[in-house]
């Protein structure tokens, strides 16, 4: 499985990353090539007659003019096989861990080590015997990678035909021949551990299917308020230090993907060091083992080659589509797609293309939606069900929600977390916006809580979404004349949105019970908080006072319920609701005789 070289022409000029080559005749668009004697990659992006634009990826320092360049004769793709879970790579597939093993602290120009270890041996039991008949895609085997993840070997999507032969259940290496494969135009193949794909090609599948299964995330602004289906899409807009790393970090720490792919695309090298020192560190709470036998991190801060931040978003969802054909539910986290979109511009200027929006190349909407296009749940071409959910933070300049990539992005995502500054200075966690943010996947998953939760969450969910927005028109007349002026009627629903605010919507990310509530905790907390809100308001229409509202017992078991309760002694919500009802009573038969 060995890549050759072949000189297809030569260097004539270069403009940083991005190199003019002249003489080249035999190659392809988007092929790999390794430039000057150092074999620096890179990747045709722009062909002419005799001469074409390359897009290196390291730095170009020392290139000349008439150095050799050589082709691969392949496009720029990634090694999908066991031994990608709980490994760091780089923007390109390059392990940083065994990089470091043979470089100094800086990544040496022209260094190639292979994605997978070559070395190490995986225990494989085959599912299929010689003679079968195998489509792309199809399930040879599996490999157990971690103590997670059952890693299911796939004849790749494009070959199919009559498997010759199988290898009995042992260990092998990912170059070990595990099979051969008879094509339908009868030449034999042989099949591998693993195998290649572009990375600028969507993998193909059956179909997609309906997004109606909630990702749950644990975070209740997120469940309750704006939930994302399993395949969806979703964009984390918000400037400088709102929390837009620390809301992906606990959306893959706590959320019921399978498996967590966390690119960290151009972002600053202290950032990428926090999650590389902490994943390691985290247990996901669904098996009590580390978090990172269920994720695959790719780490490319800004001060690496500008060029290889551009390809990381595309390996990183290769990646999550490989998983998502094996039948899992994959969540790819892109930390930011701002830098991203940042390095296709500066690519674009070297190259010389008309501008568009704030210097951003005029065909920056559809990389975006190429992008987001590659999410959605799918029937796999085995068969299976597995599903790509995209995260995108974007980071707006100055949080400036009108700039290009964040309204290009609202185009083409269905689910908006809008993350405010003034909650972030208040120490309000998550910085969520409950006014700015939305959900379009709400009416598809409302089945589902329907039937796994209660049928009153819409109901309440609703209740409290128009409780809300009647807070903020009320709140303006507050500015102007103070809450003194306002009956008690509208006062109180100052104090109930002002308690769902912080019994509801804050979480504690250090707090062992109230870091992740499970749904059905939730929807009991909503719930409880909606029958204050009914409860109240009649009481206060018949007589009752704001002061004596607050002044009940039972308010302040409202207020502690996110850190008194467990996930695990949901009856004690009974008790609340009991003891509600009782205070309730007894505050309306006293004005009552009153």
């Amino acid at each position: 499985m060995t890549t050759t070289h072949r000189i297809i022409g030569r260097v004539k000029r270069v403009n940083g990353p991005v190199i003019e080559a002249m003489g080249i005749t035999d190659a392809e668009m988007f092929e790999v090539v390794r430039v000057g004697e150092q074999q620096l990659i890179g990747e045709l992006i722009k062909l002419e007659i005799d001469s074409a634009i390359i897009q290196v990826y390291e730095d170009t320092t020392g290139i000349a003019p008439l150095d050799p360049v050589f082709g691969a004769g392949m496009p720029l793709s990634v090694e999908l096989g066991p031994g990608m879970v709980g490994t760091i790579y780089d923007g390109i597939q390059r392990p940083l861990e065994a990089i470091r093993a043979i470089s100094d602290m800086y990544i040496r120009r022209g260094i190639t080590v292979p994605s997978l270890e070559r070395e190490k041996k995986w225990h494989f039991v085959p599912s299929v015997k010689a003679g079968d008949s195998v489509a792309g895609g199809a399930v040879l085997g599996t490999v157990q990678e971690t103590g997670n993840v059952l890693h299911k070997i796939l004849v790749p999507p494009r070959d199919a035909g009559t498997l010759e032969s199988i290898v009995p259940e042992g260990d092998y290496t990912v170059e070990d021949a595990i099979g051969v494969l008879k094509t339908e135009g009868g030449q034999p193949k042989d099949l591998f551990l693993m195998h290649r794909w572009p990375i600028r090609t969507q993998r193909p599948a059956r179909s997609r299917l309906p997004l109606d299964i909630p990702l749950i995330t644990g975070q209740r602004v997120i469940d309750t308020l704006f939930p994302v289906a399993k395949g969806g899409t979703i964009s984390i807009p918000g400037g400088f230090g709102t929390g837009k790393t620390m809301t992906q970090q606990a959306v893959a720490k706590w959320c019921d993907a399978d498996l967590i792919v966390y690119i960290g695309c151009g972002e600053r090298g202290n950032e990428i060091t926090d999650v590389l020192t902490e994943f390691p560190q985290l247990v996901d709470p669904r098996t009590g083992r580390s978090l990172m036998e269920r994720t695959i991190l790719i780490a490319n801060t800004s001060n690496m080659p500008v060029s290889a931040r551009e390809a990381s978003i595309y390996t990183g969802i290769t990646m999550a589509e490989y998983f998502r054909d094996q039948g899992y539910h994959v969540a790819v986290m892109a930390d930011s797609t701002s830098r991203w979109a940042e390095a296709l511009r500066e690519l674009s200027g070297r190259m010389e293309e008309m501008p568009a929006e704030e210097g951003f190349p005029a065909y920056l909407p559809t990389r975006i939606a190429e992008f987001y296009e590659r999410a959605g749940s799918m029937e796999t071409l085995n068969a299976a069900n597995g599903s790509v959910t995209i995260i995108g933070a974007v980071s707006p300049p100055g949080g400036d929600f009108s700039e290009p990539v964040t309204q290009h992005t609202k185009r083409f995502i269905r689910c908006f977390w809008a993350l405010d500054r003034n909650l972030a200075n208040a120490r309000h966690y998550p910085a969520i916006s409950w006014l700015d943010s939305y959900s379009e996947y709400l009416g598809e998953v409302a089945l589902w809580w329907e039937q796994n939760v209660g049928s009153d969450w819409q109901a309440d969910r609703t209740e409290i979404m128009e409780l809300l927005h009647r807070e903020v028109r009320l709140q303006q007349v507050v500015k102007l004349v103070g809450p003194d002026a306002l009956p008690d009627t509208q006062r109180f629903i100052l104090e109930v949105c002002n308690l769902f605010k912080n019994a509801f919507l804050q979480q504690n990310a250090y707090d062992k019970i109230d870091a992740f509530s499970v749904v059905q905790k939730q929807a009991r907390m909503l719930h409880i908080i909606v029958a204050y809100w009914k409860r109240g308001y009649a009481a206060i229409k018949n007589g009752a006072t704001l002061i004596e509202l607050k002044k009940m017992k039972v308010y302040q078991d409202i207020v502690k319920m996110k850190f008194s309760i467990a996930n695990d002694d949901l009856s004690r919500f009974d008790k609340i609701e009991a003891r509600l009802d009782r205070s309730m009573d007894q505050l309306e038969a006293l004005h009552a005789h009153g």
